[in-house]
C-alpha cells in the first residue's frame, strides 16, 4: 500500500511537472543569470558588457575607425561610441527625477481618503457619545472609587488626602 501511495505521488508529480512545461504550446526559456549583463548603476559605473551587442554596419565601420588615432574623430562619433558602450552618462544616471512628486501626491491622496472615511464613519456609523463620559459622571464615578479606597498602597486612592479631602501634592 506504501508503495502504490509513493509511486501514485511521484506519477502525479510527472504529470503537473510536465503539463506545466508545456503550458502554451512550447518549453519557456529563462534566461541565464550567470553570463554578465547590462545595468546603469551609479555604484557599478563600468558594466561587464556594452550596452549595444549587436552592432550595426555603420556601427562597426566606427568601431573599426576606433581603433585609429582618436584625435581624426569628430564629437558626434565619440558620442556614438560612448552610445554603443553606454546607455547612459554618469549625469544622466544622477539626474533627479520627478518620482518624488508622485509619491507624496499618492501618500496624500490615501491620508484624504482616509480622512474623508473616518468623518463618515464618526458621522453616519458610531452612535453618541455614551453618558459616562460626561464630567457629572466621572466626577461621580472618582469619588465612588475614593470612598471605597480603590489600591489605597499605590493606586488612585494613595494620592487622596482623607482628612484634608483633596488631592495630595
Amino acid at each position: 500500500m506504501l508503495a502504490t501511495r509513493a509511486l501514485s505521488l511521484i506519477g502525479r508529480r510527472m504529470v503537473s511537472t510536465s503539463v506545466c512545461v508545456r503550458a502554451h504550446g512550447s518549453v519557456v526559456k529563462s534566461e541565464d543569470y550567470a553570463l554578465p549583463s547590462y545595468v546603469d548603476r551609479r555604484d557599478y559605473p563600468l558594466p561587464d558588457v556594452a550596452h549595444v551587442r549587436e552592432l550595426s554596419a555603420s556601427q562597426k565601420a566606427l568601431k573599426e575607425k576606433e581603433k585609429a588615432a582618436w584625435t581624426g574623430l569628430s564629437k558626434d562619433e565619440k558620442v556614438e561610441l560612448y552610445r554603443i558602450r553606454f546607455n547612459e552618462s554618469f549625469a544622466e544616471m544622477t539626474q533627479g527625477t520627478n518620482e518624488w512628486k508622485t509619491v507624496l501626491g499618492m501618500a496624500l491622496f490615501f491620508i484624504g481618503f482616509t480622512a474623508i472615511i473616518l468623518i463618515w464613519e464618526k458621522r453616519f456609523v458610531y452612535g453618541p457619545i455614551p453618558h459616562t463620559f460626561e464630567e457629572d459622571w466621572v466626577a461621580m464615578q472618582t469619588k465612588r472609587m475614593l470612598d471605597m479606597k480603590v489600591s489605597p498602597i499605590q493606586g488612585f486612592a494613595s494620592k487622596w488626602d482623607y482628612e484634608k479631602n483633596e488631592w495630595k501634592k
